[in-house]
């Protein structure tokens, strides 16, 4: 017997990301709910790997904009109550004062009745919006035979990225334990096994639980404490000597192939959102969506079918419902009630649900949101300035619409 089987699991996600650099995607609902690869959502990610990972009990903490994540996993995220497995969307309550969250270790602390309630002997604390595959219980496994408090999952990155991450610096005798938890380093020290590299946190942890609930108490009271996990919690840990580092290279997932093991991406920039999408519509997919040993689950609403007619289609995600009419579509992702009309080309483009591209149109290089239309005959993605006249944003080469954007 495995020793976690003997333990009982909480899992807390933070979803409460305002996702600010994903304007204007993220102008009208919380960085979670992003819809990613047509059918999913951001957050499922995040929940389909917990549960793969054999941890039911689950609760969800909002706060920005959270009407659209809310219905998401309300709609979608259900699982039988016979054995006390729930997913609960926990919006902040302003239990212990009148502030809303200042931070993501503010929001634990703010949410500490839920862990009284449950009364769990671990936590796991994931973060909601990255795209990735991960078996948490290898990671709570660790944790239990090394015998700490706190344990971060760390994804190991080139040593000249460094300067972009929060880096933990390992024991050079010891290369699970952390010696230092560092923001974003100028001169930073490499692996020891691979001077080359660094191990950069993923924003995913795993607690004692009691060690958790002291340990977001204390950092309530010190002034000056910007409440965040990877800043404040986990150093703390850091200086008791209480931390340990997993390494999610040694993590295992059923079904991963040799090229898709071990992808994880940070999907917090327009660019990288965009960059994401290509790794999954490309031939031989960096991040295979076909893995039927770890689902990743998600609604797919009462949509028929997707229907091409006398079209080109090549390196595209087809949702349900998508209907594309005599046009040349190449490189994009088509997310559920897509219409593409006649002669229309598409291309590297990133379609959320109910968007209209009319006859003629030429579209490349674009991510639209919701409900956009195109008309009939319009350029997009062309011509940047022509874009930008329309009301489009312009970024890193990309062309974005907001959700409902109207072509002027």
């Amino acid at each position: 017997m495995v020793l976690s089987s003997r333990k009982k699991v909480l899992a807390i996600v933070l979803a409460g990301g305002e996702g600010k650099r994903l304007m204007p995607l993220t102008a009208d609902r919380a960085k979670p709910a992003v819809p990613f690869a047509g059918n999913y959502r951001l957050i499922d990610f995040a929940l389909s790997n917990v549960v793969n990972s054999g941890y039911r009990q689950v609760v969800v903490l909002t706060q920005y904009k959270s009407h659209s994540l809310d219905r998401h996993i309300s709609q979608t995220w259900r699982m039988s109550t016979m054995l006390g497995n729930y997913v609960a969307s926990v919006p902040a309550q302003q239990r212990v004062g009148k502030n809303w969250y200042l931070g993501s270790a503010d929001a634990i602390y703010q949410s500490l009745n839920l862990i009284r309630d449950e009364q769990p002997d671990i936590v796991v604390v994931v973060g909601a919006d990255h795209v990735y595959r991960m078996d948490f219980a290898q990671m709570v496994e660790q944790h239990l035979e090394l015998g700490v408090a706190c344990t971060v999952a760390a994804i190991r990155q080139p040593i000249s990225l460094a300067g972009q991450f929060g880096v933990i610096d390992v024991q050079p005798d010891d290369p699970r334990r952390i010696r230092e938890f560092l923001e974003k380093p100028t001169d930073p020290v490499g692996l020891p096994d691979n001077p080359e590299e660094v191990l950069a946190s993923m924003g995913n942890y795993v607690f004692d639980a009691d060690a958790l609930v002291e340990a977001v108490t204390r950092d309530a009271a010190e002034i000056g404490s910007k409440h965040d996990m990877g800043g404040d919690i986990v150093p703390a840990f850091v200086r008791r000597d209480q931390a340990a580092v997993y390494d999610y290279r040694d993590n295992e997932v059923p079904g991963s192939t040799d090229r898709d093991r071990g992808y994880w991406r940070d999907v917090g920039t327009l660019r990288s959102y965009f960059d994401a999408h290509m790794d999954v519509v490309s031939p031989l997919p960096v991040f295979n969506l076909y893995n039927y040993e770890w689902p990743i689950y998600t609604s797919h609403g009462p949509y028929p079918p997707a229907k091409v007619v006398r079209s080109q289609i090549d390196e595209v995600l087809l949702s349900p419902g998508v209907v594309v009419t005599d046009a040349h579509v190449a490189r994009s992702a088509l997310s559920p009630g897509v219409y593409v009309d006649g002669s229309a080309e598409v291309s590297d483009a990133v379609l959320l649900n109910d968007v209209k591209i009319g006859a003629g149109a030429v579209v490349r290089n674009v991510i639209l949101d919701k409900n956009v239309v195109i008309p009939p005959g319009a350029r997009v993605g062309v011509d940047p300035e022509e874009d930008a006249g329309h009301g489009f944003v312009v970024q890193d080469g990309l062309t974005i619409a907001g959700k409902d954007h109207s072509f002027n």
